[in-house]
């Protein structure tokens, strides 16, 4: 793959230099160039692996800010039809919002007895959460450098190893090879969020850093139709707009995507089983709040339920419970019951998805 052209580079220097300089003051000038040399232990192509800031940490993580309740003045960068990463650790929930990772990427959050990474790259729509206690709790930072146009994080142990986040592990350095484990994480916009959590801990924008967190620094890049991308895609699929989201798993034999689009047509609420080879797989949509997430749809005690929408309701065919999106059962004979929701499931752009995952099987419909 040959290193992307001068105006396609200069053009994303432009979107990249104005939305996360690492410093208070002006933008440092993005090279856009390839990477030489790559820590030790690399295995990712050279010819793939692009630098896209002139410095670790030019985009600065965050390690423990501030989190306060949903009605803090601090909040007003935040409007109800923004996006937040929701998570819920021993019985608290955290809403981590987009705006914020737009311009830091990732949060290391040290809550409830957990070390959690709350990651969200801009340039591949995808958000996920990984538990940093496997792997010694370490922070980790914005290498400044993209994998298929996707966020590399590095580890502030080693200060080399590189971990591509929609690989979920390490690929470079004396880390490679070391996995990460997913933490479960719901996204959706704020106000459904806030619905489900009312007494939720919300990301203040008293960060330590002067950001425009009210503003998307990515002009129209993430509509769905918009094909520019940073660095050259590894594939060309046109089943979908590149920029539609998708919730993606990510299965041994072969991974599968259910795009929001088709959910979105079958109504304000749906209740799929889209992998024919895992029919214990459950994907719940809310249209209000924009959010899909996949469940396991196998109780404890090793009953399957099927899931569907009646009139209004998530019930199963099993019981009758009724059943919230987020995967708690409101009423029935397993209220309070909560599905285990599969954290490796997450959103990211199609373009993004099929490129780390090019045997993908396209749910489209029912």
């Amino acid at each position: 793959m040959s290193p992307p052209s001068a105006r396609s580079v200069f053009g994303f220097c432009l979107l990249l230099a104005v939305s996360a300089c690492g410093t208070d003051g002006g933008s440092p000038q993005v090279t856009g160039s390839t990477v030489d040399p790559l820590p030790r232990s690399c295995t990712i192509p050279q010819s793939q692996i692009f630098s896209a800031a002139p410095a670790k940490d030019w985009i600065p993580a965050l390690t423990n800010p501030e989190f306060v309740g949903p009605q803090d003045p601090s909040l007003s960068y935040l409007q109800d039809s923004d996006r937040v990463i929701g998570i819920v650790v021993d019985d608290v929930a955290y809403a981590i919002p987009t705006n914020i990772l737009w311009w830091h990427e990732i949060v290391n959050l040290d809550v409830g007895g957990r070390s959690l990474a709350i990651t969200h790259c801009p340039l591949t729509g995808s958000s996920l959460v990984f538990d940093r206690e496997p792997v010694g709790g370490v922070e980790f930072g914005v290498s400044g450098l993209l994998y298929r146009n996707n966020l590399m994080m590095y580890d502030r142990s080693t200060g080399e190893s590189l971990w591509p986040q929609m690989l979920r592990g390490a690929r470079c350095g004396a880390q490679s090879g070391t996995a990460l484990q997913s933490f479960a994480a719901l996204e959706m916009r704020w106000d459904r969020w806030w619905f489900l959590h009312y007494d939720t801990k919300v990301l203040s924008e008293r960060t330590g850093h002067v950001r425009e967190y009210d503003r998307y620094p990515y002009g129209d890049y993430a509509e769905p139709r918009n094909r520019m991308t940073l660095f050259p895609r590894q594939q060309l699929d046109t089943r979908l707009q590149p920029k539609e989201l998708v919730l993606g798993f990510p299965e041994k034999e072969r991974s599968w995507a259910v795009p929001f689009s088709a959910l979105a047509e079958i109504g304000p609420r749906a209740a799929i089983h889209p992998a024919a080879t895992s029919p214990e797989i459950v994907v719940l949509w809310d249209g209000l709040g924009e959010s899909a997430m996949a469940f396991t749809a196998r109780l404890e005690s090793g009953e399957r339920l099927t899931l569907r929408v009646d009139g209004e309701r998530i019930v199963d065919d099993q019981t009758g419970s009724r059943w919230r999106f987020d995967g708690l059962a409101l009423s029935g004979p397993l209220e309070g019951v909560q599905l285990q929701p599969i954290a490796e499931a997450h959103a990211a752009f199609w373009f993004a998805w099929i490129d780390f995952h090019p045997d993908t099987q396209l749910w489209e419909g029912p």
